[in-house]
């Protein structure tokens, strides 16, 4: 799993900079109007819900604890917290809207971590999900967080979803821009994502997909077993100190 010092770095860099702008704007377009809702974002999706930060209910952001978690936003108390994918500190029903980058591509279990989510999403939440593309450019170089863990296919985030009780509603492509640092090539990133959705989704770097809570679990989730530690007794005794001799 990517650290979260990389993660800051990364989208500090001007290549970073206009990914964050190129992958945002199908998560707001995906995400709708936030009025009144709680949103939930995980992994590492801070850079990309400043959009929720004014109409929302309640915004806050889990990071995992193998990641590192930064304080978010600049201004104002942090909402962010370090959490277990699997074992968030949330009751059922919580949110409204989940936000899910740089998460799926990095946690052993993807199976559970929907389990997860389809705990704390209320019915008929929506979950944007942002992976990067496994035959994708981005996917292929480890210069970019995009880089690391495993890659999905379309159609191997569509079974996991549906195995898990959302149902895919609509699905978004970006970073069709090659992950280099050049010059040239950030100055036209806008064209090179406009020029890329003539070609289809074989030139984007990774797969948004907003998908909606069904009312029934697929999968029950796993039943944990309790685990008890045996702590010795231990009797009070006066401590001792050796006398030296003379």
């Amino acid at each position: 799993m990517e650290d979260v010092t990389r993660l800051i770095e990364f989208y500090k860099s001007p290549l970073g900079r206009i990914s964050r702008a190129l992958v945002r704007d199908p998560i707001i377009e995906l995400a709708g109007s936030v009025r009144g809702k709680r949103v939930l974002g995980i992994g590492f999706a801070t850079p990309y819900m400043r959009f929720a930060l004014k109409d929302a209910e309640r915004v806050i952001a889990l990071m995992p604890s193998r990641q590192g978690a930064s304080a978010w936003p600049r201004e104002g108390p942090s909402l962010t917290a370090l959490s277990d994918p699997v074992e968030m500190p949330l009751t059922d029903a919580a949110v409204d809207l989940i936000i899910a980058v740089h998460m799926f591509e990095h946690i052993g279990d993807g199976e559970e971590l929907m389990r997860e989510l389809w705990r704390v999403a209320a019915p008929n939440a929506r979950l944007i999900i942002v992976v990067p593309r496994r035959r994708g450019l981005w996917a292929q170089r480890d210069n970019t967080p995009f880089g690391s863990g495993n890659p999905f296919s379309k159609s191997q985030l569509e079974k996991l979803m549906r195995d898990h009780s959302f149902t895919p509603e609509v699905w978004r492509d970006a970073l069709f821009l090659p992950p280099v640092q050049g010059a040239f090539m950030l100055r036209w990133a806008r064209g090179f994502e406009r020029a890329g959705r003539l070609f289809g989704p074989a030139l984007a770097g990774v797969t948004c997909v907003r998908a909606r809570k069904e009312l029934f679990p697929a999968v029950p989730r796993r039943q944990r077993k309790e685990r008890y530690v045996r702590v010795p007794a231990l009797a009070p005794a006066a401590a001792t100190m050796e006398v030296p001799q003379r």
